[in-house]
């Protein structure tokens, strides 16, 4: 599981590769807070195009990152979903929380 971050004019991207599971996701969460306290964006991108596999970590991970930007006054978007994660956000019914294009 690897996190690769880019900041711009208070948008923050991060590209997430790799399994998106319990093992990975311990990782992830980490990485994920010390960019959001890094950038301190009012939009959060998360990138799933290189992610291989997610079970209900992902959701957690998105879930850690709708809290974090909402106390910032921010938004998530999560993008570029592969079918099986895609599965996985639409059976938790996450599109009713974050926006998922």
């Amino acid at each position: 599981m690897e996190i690769h971050a880019k900041s711009a004019d208070r948008n923050l991207l991060l590209e997430i590769h790799g399994e998106l599971d319990h093992h990975g996701a311990k990782g992830a969460l980490r990485e994920l807070e010390l960019a959001i306290d890094a950038a301190l964006p009012k939009k959060l991108v998360l990138d799933f195009a290189g992610v291989t596999f997610m079970d209900s970590s992902g959701i957690a991970l998105i879930l850690r990152a709708q809290q974090r930007m909402q106390l910032m006054d921010g938004s998530v978007l999560v993008c570029h979903v592969p079918q099986q994660a895609r599965r996985v956000l639409d059976a938790a019914g996450i599109g009713r929380l974050v926006t998922i294009n």
